[in-house]
């Protein structure tokens, strides 16, 4: 998993360098799968049944599983990128968010906050913490910024497979005692999934992407961490 991630994290950062007024998400989507294939990996994504890409790619008020299409990034959108890759039969996953071309106050605030909240959930990512306790935190960044959690996706468990226990929402909904113990050896994709208006959401004709159902700006930001006896590790 850490190779893993060493290498993924590499094909986000190059897919993110390409992100401008004028690209096609589809060619990103290219780029994407390309190099994941000559980094020795496969790409996660394309095992989900019935999914047929290397990533997901969100633009304005896409929150997740944007299909990657023929639509031509616009100056100012906000982009989300979500990738994983399977290395040597491990899974890893990493989303990030950028603007691109000219930013505004709302558009630099957004992306400041959700990297502020998975900054600080990665830190109670710790051996005998619980789970609450990141959902806590990200949910105290998210609000303290002016950002609503959304409450219908969650970060989760990664290891041999890509979706795993335990879910991790961005979000308290229970009380912390009766979330799930974090143990050493846990690989954990955290994620903070927000908006910048309402948190409910809606999937959209393409009956994959989910977007804002008042129309507001999203972010996505997430890293895979493992927890080591000295604490978590961000492997993406």
């Amino acid at each position: 998993m850490t190779e893993g991630g060493k290498r993924l994290r590499e094909v986000r950062e190059t897919i993110v360098s390409r992100i401008s007024p004028g690209v096609k998400l589809l060619e990103l989507e290219q780029l994407a799968d390309s190099l994941i294939n000559k980094s020795g990996g496969e790409a996660a994504f394309k095992r989900v049944p019935g999914y047929e890409w290397a990533t997901c790619i969100n633009v304005n008020e896409g929150v997740v599983h944007g299909i990657p299409s023929e639509r031509i990034i616009q100056d100012g959108d906000v982009v989300s990128v979500d990738v994983g890759m399977i290395y040597r039969g491990w899974h890893t996953d990493t989303s990030t968010t950028v603007i691109a071309g000219r930013k505004s106050a709302a558009t630099s605030k957004l992306l400041r906050v959700g990297r502020e909240a998975l900054a600080a959930a990665i830190k109670e990512a710790r051996i005998g913490n619980r789970v609450g306790q990141i959902s806590l935190i990200l949910e105290q960044v998210l609000r303290r910024g002016g950002m609503s959690p959304v409450k219908t996706l969650t970060g989760h468990g990664l290891g041999r497979a890509l979706h795993e226990f335990p879910p991790i929402p961005c979000f308290l909904e229970a009380k912390i005692e009766d979330t799930a113990v974090i143990n050493e050896g846990m690989g954990l994709a955290i994620e903070a999934i927000y908006t910048a208006g309402r948190p409910e959401t809606r999937v959209a004709a393409d009956g994959w992407t989910v977007v804002t159902a008042d129309g507001s700006l999203a972010g996505l930001f997430e890293e895979t961490v493992f927890v080591t006896a000295k604490g978590p590790v961000v492997v993406t």
